[in-house]
């Protein structure tokens, strides 16, 4: 079994990671005036936005003036590409300039771009070398990316990155299971990027193949795309598995990366030097305090191609502001990605996120690594259609008692959540094995 190195680098890769918070703020007030003051220069669309509210960017002060702009959310760039397809109107360097255009994943709307200048490809790169250089890897290490490299952001800013920091790259992909499997025992990799569901997968799969993950040379992996890696029993489970450190990233199509962990793995860094992040309510639009979970708004500080302001990410995190143990003084997101505001279920009263019942099932003996938490009308009530219940369909393994599991999965829902469960137990196998992001959640009338 591989051990896990728990000296890994500790040393910034760039001097602004230990910046004081007033250096922070500093670099960050002034940045942003640039910014604004650009893209309300060459964007369509915010150049029209400014306008209509009478927003000068010249008056700005202070970062809270920020607040005085609205949000900018996926329905309006959506509607920016209808209003001038192709391109849209978000853009703010001519078409010469642009030199990547990648798309978003169309899960739950059409596909559209975003973009990037040959200067936001390195600062894209830069970042990715960043955050890998904190977790210690660089020359001599084999990364074998299995992010998706097709048409989606996926694996090329990895990709990139890791060869900053002279790495050895296999850009593998998300498809050919076994042939991954083969490929890290063959060449021996020592780190892996995917998405925690795949990343289970794999390991499952090499087992049946007749490899131990654990037996591999695999020390790093490296998960996103899913709150799973900030999940506790999720990554305990990808590393005794594996026996490798597991480590959680966080990015987006609009914002290329957002966060990662640092060796002391208390919640990802936020780049604040490329992007100023706001922590709001989701009602009420107001700032809320560290500590407090509340929807991630960021704004570029320095992108050319795409810039985007108090941008709605629509995810659900809790910042802590404080230095952190490794010596950085970039915010964290304790617990990572805790969920999707438009994700979070209301039962009873309680809100509830599907990061929060994947603790409780991958804490659960006797269960494969495979659920779904299903809302339908059997667990909606009668006179209200409101949901009072959750129906969890799990995989019980094949030497597993399934009445006894159900009944302790559901009790340990109940106890921990606070909200009723309904387990259904499925045989092993029966669920979808998902090689990008997995779907957790289905919601039906």
């Amino acid at each position: 079994m591989t051990v896990l190195d728990d000296t890994v680098a500790t040393a910034a890769w760039d001097p602004c990671e230990t910046w004081s918070r007033d250096q922070l703020v500093a670099h960050q007030t002034a940045s942003l005036t640039r910014q604004l003051e650009r893209v309300g220069r060459d964007s369509a669309f915010y150049r029209r936005r400014f306008a209509e509210l009478g927003f000068d960017p010249r008056d700005v002060r202070s970062l809270e003036d920020l607040r005085r702009l609205p949000l900018t959310k996926k329905a309006d760039y959506s509607a920016s590409i209808a209003a001038a397809a192709p391109w849209g109107e978000f853009a703010a360097v001519p078409r010469e300039r642009i030199a990547r255009i990648h798309f978003s994943s169309g899960t739950t709307a059409a596909p559209v771009p975003q973009y990037w200048t040959a200067k936001d490809l390195e600062r894209w790169a830069d970042l990715y070398a960043r955050y890998a250089h904190g977790q210690g890897i660089g020359p001599g290490d084999l990364f074998q990316c299995l992010f998706t490299y097709t048409w989606f952001v996926g694996g090329l800013g990895a990709t990139a990155g890791f060869q900053r920091l002279g790495a050895t790259v296999i850009p593998a992909g998300s498809q050919e299971t076994e042939r991954q499997i083969r490929t890290v025992f063959e060449f021996g990799t020592t780190v892996l990027c995917g998405t925690p569901s795949f990343m289970v997968h794999l390991g499952a799969v090499a087992r049946e193949m007749g490899y131990d993950p654990a037996a591999s040379t695999v020390r790093r992996i490296i998960v996103g795309g899913e709150p799973g890696g900030a999940v506790p029993a999720t990554r305990r489970r990808i590393e005794e598995l594996w026996g490798a450190r597991c480590c959680d990233a966080y990015g987006s199509l609009e914002f290329q990366p957002i966060g990662f962990d640092c060796p002391v793995q208390d919640g990802p860094h936020l780049a604040e030097d490329f992007a100023y992040a706001e922590i709001i309510d989701a009602e009420t639009g107001e700032p809320v305090e560290d500590g407090t979970p509340g929807v991630l708004v960021l704004t570029h500080l320095d992108k050319e191609a795409g810039p985007l302001v108090r941008w709605w990410t629509g995810d659900v995190v809790c910042r802590d502001s404080r230095p952190c143990a490794c010596g950085r003084t970039h915010a964290r997101l304790v617990g990572g990605v805790r969920g999707r505001a438009d994700d979070m279920l209301v039962i009873r009263g309680i809100n509830l996120f599907p990061s929060a019942v994947e603790e409780v099932v991958r804490s659960t003996p006797g269960l494969s690594d495979e659920y779904r938490i299903v809302v339908d009308a059997s667990v909606r009530s009668a006179d209200t259609g409101l949901p009072n219940a959750i129906r969890l369909q799990v995989e019980a393994l094949a030497d597993a008692d399934a009445t006894r599991v159900a009944a302790a999965l559901a009790a340990a829902v109940k106890d921990r959540l606070r909200v009723r469960a309904v387990v259904e137990t499925l045989p092993p196998g029966t669920l979808p094995r998902a090689q990008h992001k997995a779907k957790r959640l289905v919601v039906a009338p």
